[in-house]
């Protein structure tokens, strides 16, 4: 038995504002919506999945957190610098052997990039 993967669901306080910053600022395409209006989405880049979840006045208030392992991290962090993301956390090499960065979607969920810095075990 494995688990196959994982898709974080994260709570968005306005829908179409985050799928607009996921899809145009990050790149990700759009799998599926449900609802009419949507209230549920899910997002796709590179086999990673996110769902974007509508909250509703029932929802639990506060932001999730993710950690995406990629390649090539100062490209990642030059484009969505470029693109005017502000950076939570500046790039930098970490003592846990990582390079990575820090920036929160409209909603406040927070996302971290990271690299395995080459030759740190």
């Amino acid at each position: 038995m494995q688990i196959e993967s994982v898709s974080p669901i994260f709570s968005v306080d306005d829908l179409a504002a985050s799928l607009d910053f996921y899809l145009q600022t990050l790149g990700f395409e759009l799998a599926w919506s449900w609802g009419e209006p949507p209230d549920i989405a899910s997002v796709c880049r590179d086999g990673v999945e996110i769902m974007l979840s509508q909250r509703s006045d029932t929802s639990a208030p506060g932001a999730a957190q993710i950690y995406l392992s990629v390649s090539a991290i100062d490209a990642w962090h030059d484009a969505l610098k470029s693109a005017g993301v502000h950076m939570r956390v500046p790039i930098g090499d970490r003592p846990y052997g990582m390079r990575d960065f820090r920036i929160a979607d409209p909603s406040g969920n927070e996302i971290s990039f990271g690299q395995p810095i080459a030759g740190v075990p």
